[in-house]
């Protein structure tokens, strides 16, 4: 026998407790002949209130049932009271100091007299005050004149407890007005901007340093920052005694040169001698100087080469990223030998990216009214906003099909990567008010798109939608939602779960 997935037996072990038939729904539904609910709601919590009908003189109690709508959670601490005002404005108040289970509280209501009261629930925590008014609420002056009106369902409804609904990833939201515009979807590729990929390359021929600390594949690099140093190699490196020699008649040659010099200015002091001889002594003088600098340097070049010293040795040449962005391949190691143009290290600018679209040469004709874009990446409900569009080609591929359309997008916190398929969608026309849900409401079942409609805290009902345009993870509703209905949009397969099951829960609420 093939077993299902564990989620699925939770669901069901949650939603297939009893056989009991399941409740009729109203308005004010009631679950018996004096058990009434009301559920509530304001823009910081839902209430879901069960209770029996009141009786003057008679202690019944209220299940009051309160969820934090910031993140759908069971208020767990707090003060609930219930007050009923009568028409000469004289006020009852009745009050519970804690919750008997999280999101539960019981408080004992015993109204003094019959008559019509004003209702009211008020929730008084540390961090999260409401109120609820709930309008008219009879009080019967014995059981035997209690009569609650029924009234039929007007849809089939599907049970989902508010334990279950805490305890799961739950959550829903109301059906509004949006501002939408009509959309096309296409495939899209993240590519480098213009001019945001560069070859680092050896300027002259020499050997990396063992320690110029060469950036890792994968890291990020600065504008300016040093990425490479290399070495140059000497000319015609030979041994290390040919140089030496080379120092030793340099020295000598600048000592010749010196003397000559002070020879030639007492000659000049005593008028021996023209002053020109005295310049071409100085001359000759500082020439030798530079031969042997020059000597000098070789024997430090030729001693870097053969030991690959750090990168602040003399004659060093530094490397700086000509761009911010990822290095993406790195072709050299320290102590390698380079040549003059040898690629060594690329890198790819991340910020911007330029998007790359494709769009189906069957729809070519509709980009004509493209009004903008946003950028849809797998697995992340919250779109991408493009900065600009950069082109629209006029060409055709002729193996895809298709035609180019090019944006680029911000990409500060690197959402995006290098060479990543995502969807583009291409908007067309201007923004339009409609009625809209977010997307991750709409379930797929058996091919039709549905949702859950929350009709009291724990009856929803299944509807078929018909869907109209995307945009920025809500969807267009042309028909099945009515403005204002409060829509699941986290945990709607579970519910659906739920409606598959051939059993329906025993309450489970403790009072």
């Amino acid at each position: 026998m093939k077993r299902l997935p564990i989620p699925i037996l939770l669901i069901l072990s949650l939603v297939g407790c009893s056989k009991q038939p399941p409740p009729q729904m109203q308005s004010r539904s009631q679950q018996d002949s004096a058990t009434i609910s009301i559920t509530d709601w304001t823009q910081r919590t839902e209430l879901f209130l069960e209770y029996p009908a009141l009786v003057s003189g008679a202690v019944v109690r209220f299940a009051v049932h309160l969820t934090d709508l910031r993140d759908f959670t069971p208020i767990a601490s707090g003060k609930v009271r219930v007050e009923l005002v009568d028409s000469g404005g004289r006020t009852e108040v009745f009050e519970a100091n804690g919750s008997s289970r999280p999101g539960i509280f019981g408080v004992n209501v015993r109204p003094r007299s019959p008559g019509t009261y004003r209702m009211a629930v008020i929730l008084a925590g540390s961090n999260l005050a409401d109120r609820h008014d709930l309008g008219e609420v009879k009080v019967f002056a014995s059981e035997k004149e209690i009569s609650i009106q029924e009234e039929k369902p007007k849809e089939e409804t599907i049970t989902f407890l508010k334990e279950q609904q805490w305890s799961l990833d739950f959550a829903t939201e109301r059906a509004a007005e949006r501002e939408l515009r009509e959309s096309l979807t296409v495939t899209g590729e993240v590519r480098p901007r213009s001019g945001g990929e560069v070859n680092v390359t050896a300027p002259i021929g020499g050997r990396i340093t063992a320690d110029s600390r060469l950036p890792i594949a994968g890291t990020l690099v600065s504008r300016g920052q040093a990425v490479a140093a290399i070495t140059p190699l000497p000319p015609a490196p030979g041994d290390r005694a040919s140089l030496e020699l080379a120092i030793s008649e340099a020295i000598i040659a600048l000592d010749l040169a010196k003397r000559d010099r002070q020879r030639t200015e007492r000659l000049l002091t005593a008028g021996a001698i023209p002053a020109r001889r005295v310049e071409d002594a100085r001359a000759a003088e500082a020439t030798a100087g530079a031969r042997l600098q020059t000597a000098q340097q070789k024997l430090r070049g030729y001693e870097a080469s053969r030991q690959a010293e750090a990168s602040g040795s003399e004659g060093t040449f530094t490397l700086r990223a000509p761009i911010s962005g990822i290095v993406v391949e790195l072709k050299t190691s320290g102590g390698s030998n380079v040549s003059p143009g040898d690629p060594l290290i690329r890198i790819v600018a991340i910020d911007p990216v330029y998007l790359v679209g494709s769009v189906p040469e069957t729809e070519v004709p509709r980009i004509r009214r493209l009004t903008g874009a946003e950028v849809e990446i797998p697995g992340d409900s919250r779109p991408v906003q493009v900065s600009r569009l950069i082109s629209k080609s006029n060409f055709i591929d002729p193996q895809s099909r298709t035609l180019g359309v090019i944006y680029e997008v911000q990409n500060p916190a690197r959402a995006l990567a290098i060479g990543q398929s995502v969807s583009l969608r291409l908007f067309l026309s201007g923004r339009e008010r409609a009625i809209s849900v977010p997307e991750s409401a709409i379930v797929d079942d058996a091919g039709l798109p549905v949702v859950f409609v929350q009709l009291e805290g724990e009856a929803f009902a299944r509807r078929t939608v018909t869907l109209g345009v995307r945009e920025s993870g809500y969807v267009q509703v042309l028909e099945g939602v009515r403005l204002g209905e409060w829509i699941v949009t986290r945990g709607a397969y579970l519910i659906r779960l739920a409606a598959l099951s051939s059993q329906i829960p025993a309450h489970g609420h403790v009072h």
